[in-house]
């Protein structure tokens, strides 16, 4: 962390991860931690600050790690991810923010060297996945249109940026009502360009409960090599 800008990371996780039907999405269970206390130990050596979004019921689940993490800090989360993200923003104060997905526990340390070193040339950067697989678009059920694989690519987080960068995003999609549904993309209707840092597939995000089973599946694996 030497020669790097001051860091926070932004954990949106307020969400009640309804697909999953547990709770609180981040304060499911996999290996013997749950999923936020597994971001912030992935992000935690990178950073200066981290900050978390948690819904008020969240409070008392989230209390032992703020005595674990001295440099954990929280606040309430808003009605969307997107509110949950600029009321972390207006919190951190560092030049440079990670926004990082609770439901993302297998973040490999190299990945988010590479993304931080990303941002500080360009402002904004975001990890994502080449895709593997046939790509096509649809129609009434059927496939309609080939897509091009060798250019698509599925987004992943971290995602990083210069904290005025996002944080000018922000207010523009709050003055024009806009939305996407990831910060990079708010970044790019603002008009800056993002780039694209290799992405890995053990990153999956746990959504459904198959999900969940297969991060069941491979967690002992991923512990071991730690």
């Amino acid at each position: 962390m030497t020669n790097l800008p001051k860091t926070s990371a932004l954990i949106p996780a307020a969400g009640s991860g309804t697909r999953l039907g547990m709770g609180f999405k981040a304060l499911v269970e996999l290996g013997g931690k749950t999923l936020l206390e597994r971001a912030i130990q992935n992000v935690q050596p990178y950073v200066d600050q981290i900050w978390i979004a948690i819904a008020p019921q969240m409070e008392a689940s989230v209390q032992p790690l703020l005595e674990r993490y001295a440099n954990l800090h929280w606040v309430l989360g808003g009605e969307t991810r997107q509110a949950s993200v600029w009321n972390l923003l207006e919190a951190s104060d560092t030049q440079t923010v990670i926004i990082h997905d609770a439901a993302r526990p297998f973040l490999a340390a190299d990945r988010l060297e590479v993304l931080l070193a990303a941002v500080q040339n360009t402002g904004a950067a975001t990890l994502a996945l080449a895709s593997a697989d046939t790509l096509v678009h649809t129609q009434n059920g059927y496939w309609n249109a080939l897509i091009d694989r060798s250019s698509a690519y599925a987004v992943q987080t971290p995602q990083g940026f210069w904290r005025a960068v996002l944080h000018q995003a922000h207010q523009q999609a709050h003055q024009h009502g806009s939305s996407a549904t990831d910060d990079a993309g708010l970044v790019i209707q603002s008009g800056h360009a993002v780039q694209i840092v290799s992405g890995d597939s053990r990153l999956f995000k746990i959504t459904t409960p198959m999900d969940l089973e297969l991060a069941r599946a491979f967690v002992g694996v991923w512990d071991a090599a730690l």
